[in-house]
């Protein structure tokens, strides 16, 4: 082993074996997994990556490729010792193409610098999360991130237009085409997205980018229930011409904790069992602000709303914006807690909360439901949160009570894991979801591209056939 690792060193030719600088890479942001690993690599270009690959290949060397470390599913974290492989050093913006749209860059460009690069040249890159500050766009692509535009401009998939891939054995795929039509036998670049780094690494992608809008109008409704919100989402569809890019819903117990632990936040409006907070978009003048409330004033008419608070300047919106997206640090923040990243149709919202905060809250006495999430396109974040004082306790039903809801997911058609993946979390609860024929299908393309196993081992693809 020791003659392999120095191959991997000279081929990547940034490295280290220091465990106090490996450490933050071996534990995941709600520390339920943390692994181990003798080597860290950080190559910084694809001949680099592709040369590591060929030698784990060679000598069956089993390799976890990691981005931001921002997953929630342990999909990134080596859990058996094996070689951790970072893509943080690859982290270029290749190219812009304004006229066409595109953008080329490596896949540990962190979301944040891609969208700002977009923004200086007039143009959007919409896929927007909470953790875009640190995430990056290999993690993006391998997980299939979702985040809160979703409902407009759809999940990473929808808008990855070419990949650069190394394959297990060191093989580069370039699919790096800024094609929007290309219809030449199978679409490979789509079996690596949302793969989560078992089928190939991702180490550049031409992606989509979207005129900027001249004007987003943000608003906060009070809402009396999830069936309300679900009449609202519809009439602000239908009264703004499709131009919501965001339809986020909060529950008032996920709102309090935010006001509880994050600094300089504050009660919006007065107390309400549910808000939403929503995002339109489109043209310039006073046109979209005056659609927007008159289509809003119509809601609170209607019953559906009852308050509204339109945002009256980019601070007092990025100042809404903060109480959504600090909702999971706030959870972390007041204890162990219990999550669930699951999406039902649209249709089915309010009737799935209803029916699984019921069972949860019976089956696991002092559970406190802490629901929110991106109600526009049927994905909750259907979290518990313990009772005070026994986070202990409260965290040893994790595996019975992820049964107990995605069981009535599936009841639903809905999906056990909407935009986190499956990485170790779900992996073996996904026979019991998945049918066996599709299972069988993932297993056929790992054993057809990583004929011995070597990347992101353990990961994804369930051993057993069914539970």
């Amino acid at each position: 082993m020791n003659e392999i690792y120095e191959r991997l060193k000279e081929a990547a030719g940034n490295f280290s074996v220091d465990q106090k600088e490996i450490a933050p890479h071996l534990r995941e942001w709600r520390s339920k997994y943390e692994g181990h690993s003798d080597l860290l690599l950080r190559p910084s270009t694809t001949a680099q990556l592709s040369a590591i690959l060929r030698i784990c290949h060679e000598s069956g060397t089993a390799i976890v490729p990691q981005g931001g470390n921002t997953g929630l599913v342990g999909g990134q974290i080596p859990g058996n010792g094996e070689v951790l492989l970072s893509l943080s050093r690859m982290n270029k913006i290749r190219a812009v193409d304004p006229t066409g749209m595109t953008v080329t860059a490596e896949a540990g460009v962190i979301l944040a610098d891609l969208q700002k690069a977009a923004d200086e040249r007039g143009l959007l890159f919409p896929l927007s999360l909470s953790s875009e500050g640190s995430c990056t766009i290999g993690g993006n692509i391998s997980t299939n991130a979702g985040g809160n535009h979703v409902l407009r401009y759809g999940m990473t998939r929808a808008l990855v237009l070419g990949l650069e891939v190394v394959l297990a054995d060191g093989t580069v795929l370039d699919m790096l085409k800024s094609l929007h039509k290309d219809n030449t036998g199978y679409d490979l670049k789509q079996l690596f997205i949302g793969a989560e780094g078992t089928l190939g690494v991702i180490a550049a992608a031409t992606l989509k980018l979207y005129p900027r809008p001249l004007q987003m109008v943000t608003a906060l409704a009070a809402t009396p229930s999830p069936g309300a919100g679900q009449k609202l989402l519809g009439h602000m569809q239908s009264r703004t011409g499709g131009l919501l890019s965001s339809f986020e819903l909060v529950s008032r117990p996920a709102l309090e904790l935010v006001l509880k632990h994050i600094p300089n936040t504050r009660d919006p409006m007065g107390a309400s069992p549910w808000y939403v907070l929503m995002e339109v978009s489109g043209g310039a003048g006073d046109t979209l602000d005056a659609l927007t409330l008159a289509a809003l004033e119509d809601a609170m008419g209607d019953g559906i709303a009852s308050d509204v608070l339109v945002a009256q300047s980019t601070a007092q919106a990025r100042e809404l914006w903060r109480l959504r997206e600090n909702i999971s640090e706030a959870q972390k923040l007041e204890g162990a807690s219990i999550k669930h990243d699951i999406s039902v149709p649209v249709a089915s919202i309010p009737a799935f909360i209803e029916q699984a905060t019921a069972v949860v809250t019976n089956r696991f006495p002092g559970s406190r439901p802490i629901t929110f999430g991106h109600m526009g396109d049927g994905n909750l974040h259907f979290n518990f949160s313990g009772p005070k004082g026994q986070d202990k306790e409260f965290l040893a039903h994790w595996d019975e009570m992820q049964l107990a809801v995605h069981d009535i997911v599936k009841d639903y058609q809905g999906s056990i894991s909407a935009e986190h993946g499956i990485g170790v979390m779900k992996r073996d609860i996904l026979p019991r979801y998945k049918s066996s024929e599709e299972l069988d299908a993932m297993r056929a393309l790992k054993k057809a591209l990583d004929p011995k196993n070597i990347l992101n081992p353990g990961k994804t693809i369930p051993a057993v056939r069914r539970l």
